[in-house]
């Protein structure tokens, strides 16, 4: 798996940040997850370390990617390709 560039896995991130926020039945649960609070969703979507807690949240379920994926026209192995870009991904063992 070749990840995507920090760049282009950050812009992913936050787009997955957004339509968390737009999900009223997984936004409190990533809130929850992340004990993040409804203001750090601005304050830290610019983040690397916030980002990748968010594709952490995400990859946890593949029903959401698969939803993530459909919404934003996105490959199936884009989240985790992102995720391996940001902080902490080369550590993560997907098997």
């Amino acid at each position: 798996m070749t990840p995507l560039s920090k760049d282009s896995a950050e812009l992913l991130a936050i787009e997955a940040l957004s339509w968390l926020v737009g999900n009223d039945e997984l936004l409190p649960v990533f809130l929850g997850a992340t004990g993040a609070s409804q203001g750090d969703l601005r304050v830290r979507a610019k983040d690397p370390e916030f980002l990748a807690s968010v594709m952490d949240f995400l990859l946890m379920d593949e029903a959401w990617i698969a939803e993530f994926c459909q919404s934003a026209d996105y490959k199936m192995d884009f989240p985790m390709r992102a995720r391996a870009a940001l902080p902490g991904g080369a550590e993560v063992n997907w098997t």
